[in-house]
């Protein structure tokens, strides 16, 4: 049986006093995790949370568990939380912690969220829209630097932790549900339902392990790896590195800055841990990494692995890692929350690779436009990348979005998020980008994540969002949202510089028609391009030169 409460249990009675999890001082063994998880699910079954309806008498959309939010910044209890709810089969999800009080109340109140766990820090937020959420039966609040005081009601976590008696996990079933939020970058914010069993071997298991206990059990007692998952665990891809290291016997560490990207932070944690596995989300935060080596040049002789997923990580990104971590590999992952992990792409200092170019998994596929078949491999065909056998059951409580997303063609049923990609000779594939990115400008589709790239590429540009604002003539220009490296001037110049560069390697009618330069790119905690704030800049600077 494949439940993630189940397996770490598993892995937990054969590791024992091996390091778990690490967070500042705070260092936790897998007895150390076991039993605080088990504590943590006593108190969601103090207050009747759990499972109320089987999977079985449930439609793909539907959730037959009670939902715990995890409005939280990084930690130990950001796992624990995770742990400790499918030990009580209880639904954890995350929460951004950016939204401002409309979007934090439309998600709490779309998940029917019964219990959350939050930072002080956050306690005023929450008070402020408690009164609207009338599912709600627990708050446990997470003492932090803030030193808020506990809300009404509230229980201190580590007090509730320490006075519950650790309860066994029972009944737990791979069927339990796993909820992912969506960052409602096309629309509101999306609860992505899997199950467990579906997840694990999606996305939570390394491709060299199989998916049953024994296999990861027996993987785990190897251990070694000392895994720093940097982006914030509120997006599924640095949880599912957590898991996936601990599925492997992993201990997992949290860097001491949680509220923001702190690159010395980060390699100090490398350097002082012994770090062997980091993970990072694209250039947002391979740039600053790498710049920050070059002005201090850490000892990392312990990292071996980095792997990136979310965003694209450029080839020269790439290189200039190679260059200053010779022994380091490079795994590039492609997937999504609807869809898990999709493809890879491996790279090693010396012998190249290509931006957005990967190595198609065994349950992927890139379907046609007609959504009637696969495209075939080495074609050259565009087409909507997907995903078959193991894929979600559903949005919750959309089953419209959930047919459309998630459609049977052919007997088969697939996960279509909605990137484009084309199926390249060798059985390689590109990723085009997101549908919901393209910029149509007369009469050419163009895809803002390869502009944006390409611009990336160029040693001026520090970092570069692209949007498509309305064009009389064109339907919509393409507009760049640059931010320069230190030292270079913003002007017509480097304008005409950049639009010559970009036609070096991309069909120059990809090429930015304007340029707009900015002090910082503003991108979310997990790396992603935050185009709403891009539009915005335009505008305001249209509005200006009207």
């Amino acid at each position: 049986m494949l439940n993630l409460g189940f397996i770490h249990e598993a892995i937990a009675e054969k590791l024992g006093n091996r390091e778990c999890l690490v967070f500042r001082n705070r260092r936790f063994t897998w007895d150390d995790v076991s039993d605080r998880t088990r504590r943590l699910a006593a108190v969601l079954k103090e207050y009747n949370l759990g499972c109320y309806r089987e999977r079985r008498d449930l439609r793909g959309w539907q959730s037959g568990q009670d939902h715990l939010a995890l409005y939280l910044y990084n930690g130990n209890e950001y796992l624990e939380g995770m742990l400790g709810a499918f030990k009580a089969r209880v639904v954890p999800f995350n929460v951004n912690y950016r939204y401002v009080e409309d979007e934090l109340l439309y998600v709490l109140t779309n998940a029917s969220a019964k219990a959350i766990i939050y930072h002080s820090t956050f306690a005023p937020a929450l008070d402020s829209i408690r009164k609207k959420l009338p599912h709600l039966r627990l708050l446990l609040q997470v003492a932090d630097e803030s030193n808020n005081e506990l809300l009404s009601g509230a229980l201190d976590y580590e007090v509730a932790l320490k006075e519950a008696k650790p309860r066994e996990p029972e009944n737990l079933s791979p069927d339990d549900l796993y909820m992912l939020y969506t960052g409602g970058t096309t629309g509101k914010p999306k609860g992505v339902m899997w199950r467990q069993e579906d997840i694990i071997a999606a996305a939570l298991l390394p491709r060299n392990c199989e998916p049953n206990l024994n296999a990861i059990v027996q993987r785990a007692l190897k251990g070694g790896v000392r895994s720093l998952p940097a982006p914030p665990f509120m997006h599924g891809a640095a949880h599912w590195i957590a898991f996936n290291m601990w599925h492997i016997g992993g201990t997992v560490f949290v860097q001491s800055n949680t509220k923001k990207l702190d690159p010395e932070d980060i390699w100090e944690t490398i350097e002082r841990e012994g770090i062997t596995a980091l993970s990072i989300v694209g250039n947002a935060f391979a740039t600053p990494l790498i710049d920050v080596f070059k002005n201090r040049n850490y000892n990392a002789a312990t990292l071996r692995l980095i792997t990136t997923g979310g965003a694209i990580l450029s080839s020269s990104a790439k290189a200039a890692f190679h260059e200053i971590l010779p022994n380091v590999k490079i795994l590039d992952t492609l997937g999504s929350s609807e869809s898990g992990t999709q493809a890879s792409q491996m790279s090693e200092a010396g012998k190249g690779s290509e931006t957005a170019k990967f190595a198609i998994l065994a349950d992927s596929a890139i379907l046609n436009d007609s959504l009637d078949d696969e495209v075939k491999t080495e074609s050259g065909e565009e087409g909507w990348l997907a995903r078959r056998g193991n894929v979600p059951l559903g949005y919750l409580d959309d089953p419209e979005k959930t047919a459309q997303t998630f459609p049977v063609i052919n007997g088969t049923r697939y996960s279509i998020p909605g990137d484009r990609a084309v199926a390249k000779v060798g059985g390689d594939i590109l990723l085009l980008g997101r549908a919901s990115g393209t910029i149509n400008t007369g009469g050419e589709k163009v895809f803002a994540e390869e502009v944006e790239e390409a611009l990336k590429e160029s040693s001026e540009v520090y970092d570069a969002v692209v949007i498509g604002m309305p064009n009389e003539r064109f339907g919509q220009q393409i507009t760049a949202i640059v931010q320069l490296r230190e030292g270079i001037v913003s002007g017509k110049e480097i304008k005409n510089r950049l639009s010559s560069f970009v036609r070096t390697v991309l069909a120059s009618y990809k090429a930015p028609k304007d340029y707009i330069f900015v002090e910082e790119v503003v991108r979310s905690p997990s790396g992603k391009a935050d185009y709403g704030w891009a539009k915005q800049i335009a505008t305001d600077v249209s509005g200006t030169n009207d």
